[in-house]
């Protein structure tokens, strides 16, 4: 079998034939075919993220210096969903260096749970979002992390402020 004839039986993970392959694996082997299948997953979840904040880097600033590096702070939705990226970028910076991302006084606002979501609807690029909050489920942020996306290498890195 070649790869994309491989390929294209996993594009259709729930498809009689696939399904048998896989009832037929071991554990071991599943196990590990989950553990690729997680990493993958992981992997294009930042590249959705990276090209998401090269299209809002684009459309932000097309007379300046191009952008180096966008950053996520986390956030906390609710008690029950735990902690996640915010769907909008903190800070768009043009040098190599983090800048002060700490929140400068703490006040707690209560904002209702439809409100929050209609905002996040209404000014979040909703492809952003989804991947933001895929990525978040796979490695939960903590309160004083930060995502970093570093645009010329692609790479994306969680920072501690």
């Amino acid at each position: 079998m070649r790869s994309h004839d491989l390929v294209a039986a996993l594009a259709a993970p729930t498809a009689p034939l696939v399904r048998e392959a896989l009832a037929r694996l071991s554990l071991p082997s599943l196990e590990s075919l989950t553990i690729e299948a997680l990493n993958a997953t992981e992997g294009k979840l930042r590249d959705v993220v990276v090209d998401r904040v090269i299209a809002f880097a684009a459309q932000e600033g097309a007379d300046g210096p191009a952008p180096v590096a966008a950053y996520f702070r986390a956030t906390e939705r609710r008690a029950m969903e735990g902690m996640t990226w915010s769907p909008f970028v903190a800070a768009l910076t043009v040098t190599e260096g983090v800048p002060d991302l700490r929140y400068t006084r703490t006040q707690v606002i209560a904002v209702p749970v439809g409100e929050a979501e209609l905002t996040e609807k209404v000014f979040a690029d909703q492809e952003l979002v989804s991947a933001l909050n895929r990525l978040a489920a796979i490695d939960p942020p903590d309160h004083g992390d930060v995502l970093r996306v570093h645009l010329p290498t692609r790479q994306i890195t969680r920072v501690r402020i």
